[in-house]
C-alpha cells in the first residue's frame, strides 16, 4: 500500500496594492446596466440575446468592488 505525504506550502507575502477607481471604468458600468434596463423595458422576449451578451460582459469584465457614482 502506499503512502501519500502532504507538505504544506506557506504562501507566498504579496503586498495588497491599493485599487484606484477610473471614472471611465464606472461610467462604462454605468452605461451597461442602463442599456440593459432599456432593452429589458422596450421588448424583453425580443431582445433577449442581447440581454444575456451585456450582462454575461457585464458579469466577467468587473470587479466586484466597484460601484457606480450616484
Amino acid at each position: 500500500m502506499a503512502r501519500v505525504f502532504t507538505l504544506p506550502a506557506n504562501p507566498s507575502p504579496r503586498r495588497k496594492r491599493q485599487r484606484n477607481s477610473d471614472p471611465r471604468f464606472l461610467e462604462g458600468q454605468r452605461m451597461i446596466a442602463e442599456a440593459i434596463r432599456y432593452l429589458a423595458q422596450s421588448d424583453p422576449h425580443q431582445n433577449q440575446p442581447a440581454i444575456f451578451l451585456l450582462s454575461e460582459h457585464f458579469r466577467t469584465q468587473f470587479r466586484m468592488s466597484d460601484v457606480p457614482m450616484r
